[in-house]
Formats: structure tokens, C-alpha cells, sequence
């Protein structure tokens, strides 16, 4: 194991991130493949878990991303390389971030989980609820491989407060919550007389944009330093607005509210754990 962890340390950010992506990808095809066992599954516990996802990008939202970049921009102050207010790149960069996905919510075509299909959101398709369905999740993805990406990029450069840890904790965080994410998406295809392996299929397939978008988030703060800052912040806006605009009234529209909140409390408090325990 410690020869694993010195040889990645080791290998370029880009290529770190690209592992790291691959990992969150394939604890999300480990949850999809629980459809090889079960046929159907308990509302409460994937409410719970649902929770338990907006609570993880909650905190790494913060942890991982705002609070780096608000110290970035006040270190670069103390240098004398920059006199903006501390809080202004990352407010700009939440801002796009959340604008960004409000862009790709209004023109993707998917459908949120439990809805029925007429319920599409974003440009007019015929296309099928499996693949309304998988692009939902994907969106939610993206933003997720952003950051994965953003932190692993930003080490390259040497800057006090980026270290390799908090880039392996955040990586850790996002595929513990893709694990039960997998099951949440391969399961209602399940329930739709979709075979088990299209299910796995299908529900893996979800999560293939992190490795992509980690590797664009990585390369991007490695060319182009001074977006350090707004990139972070751009990385948790649009993890925020996933919070708010899907997983959070996903979690909730089963009436299992208070198991669904405790689920967030949870997911809040392990990536908070792993941030400041591994960073």
C-alpha cells in the first residue's frame, strides 16, 4: 500500500486526477452492480443515502474548495501579487459555477429520479427514460469530476495549503456518496424489466464524465494559474446548485424527511472528518 501511495504522488496532477476519477467512477459501478442482487430496494435507505450525497458536496463544497480559495487570494494580498478582496474571485467563480449547470439543467434532456417521463426537463426528446435518466446523474457528475480535478491541479504548483491529502480526501468523499448514487440509478431500470447487466450498464455509465472532467479541471489550473481561485469556487457552485436544484428534493419526495436530513448531518460530518484528517 505504501509503495502504491509513492508511486501516485509521484505521477503529474493530470494523471492523478484521471485515477482519482476513475476511482469515484468505479465505486459508482460498484453500487450499480448491487442490481445483480437485489430486485428492488428500500425507499428509506436510498432516501437516506441521497442524503447522505448532499451532504458530502455540501461540505466539500466548503472544505475542499471556497475555504482553499478564499486563503489563496488572501495569500496572494499578503504577497502583494494581487489586492483584490479576499472573497471576490470565489464569489465570482461560485456564481459561473452555478450558472454553468442552470445552462446545462435548461438544455440536456433528463429526468430526475422518481418522476415519470412526461416530467423531462431541459430541450424537447423523445428519447428513452434510460437515458433521460443516466444524463440526470451525469450532470450531477460533472461538476463532482470538476473539483476532483481543480484540487489535484492546484498541487502542481507548490502553493501553502494544497496538499496531496486534501486532494485524496476529496476524491475519497465523492466516491463514498457515488457508491449508493450507482444503486440509485441502476435500480429503477431494474424495476422497469431492464435486464441486470443493461442495469449495470446503464447506472455506471453515469459517472464516466468524472474521469473526463477531472482530467479538464486539473489541466486547466495547471496552464492557467490565476483562475486558481474562481476555478475552486466555479467547482463548488455548480456542486451547490446540484444540491439544491435535484438531490436535496429528491431526497425528500419519499416522506422520509427527517432519515433524509440525518442522512445529510452524516454525509456533512465524514467529509469534513476526511478533509481536515487527511489535509
Amino acid at each position: 500500500m505504501t509503495d502504491l501511495y509513492t508511486w501516485f504522488i509521484e505521477q503529474h496532477p493530470v494523471l492523478q486526477a484521471l485515477l482519482a476519477g476513475l476511482f469515484t467512477w468505479g465505486l459508482t459501478a460498484s453500487g450499480a452492480a448491487l442490481v445483480v442482487f437485489f430486485n428492488k430496494t428500500n425507499r428509506k435507505l436510498l432516501d437516506t443515502s441521497l442524503g447522505f450525497t448532499g451532504g458530502v458536496m455540501i461540505a466539500a463544497s466548503f472544505w475542499s474548495l471556497l475555504s482553499p480559495a478564499i486563503s489563496y487570494v488572501e495569500m496572494q494580498n499578503e504577497m502583494g501579487t494581487s489586492n483584490l478582496p479576499s472573497w471576490f474571485p470565489p464569489a465570482i467563480g461560485f456564481f459561473l459555477g452555478a450558472l454553468f449547470l442552470f445552462g446545462l439543467d435548461k438544455i440536456i434532456p433528463h429526468l430526475h429520479l422518481f418522476k415519470k417521463v412526461e416530467e423531462a426537463e431541459g430541450y424537447p426528446t423523445k428519447w428513452k427514460k434510460t437515458i433521460l435518466l443516466v444524463l440526470a446523474i451525469a450532470l450531477h457528475n460533472i461538476p463532482e469530476g470538476l473539483a476532483v480535478g481543480v484540487a489535484f491541479g492546484a498541487i502542481s504548483h507548490g502553493i501553502p495549503g494544497f496538499e496531496i491529502g486534501a486532494a485524496i480526501a476529496l476524491a475519497i468523499g465523492i466516491g463514498i456518496q457515488n457508491f449508493p448514487e450507482g444503486f440509485a440509478v441502476s435500480m429503477p431500470l431494474r424495476r422497469q424489466g431492464v435486464s441486470k447487466w443493461k442495469s449495470w450498464k446503464w447506472g455506471q455509465l453515469s459517472a464516466i464524465v468524472e474521469p473526463i472532467f477531472a482530467m479538464i479541471g486539473a489541466a486547466t489550473v495547471i496552464y492557467a494559474l490565476p483562475i486558481l481561485p474562481y476555478a475552486l469556487a466555479f467547482a463548488a457552485g455548480a456542486m451547490i446548485f446540484i444540491v439544491v436544484e435535484e438531490v436535496i428534493p429528491e431526497s425528500q419526495s419519499g416522506g422520509h424527511t427527517d432519515l433524509a436530513t440525518m442522512g445529510l448531518i452524516a454525509g456533512f460530518i465524514v467529509m469534513m472528518i476526511l478533509d481536515v484528517a487527511l489535509g
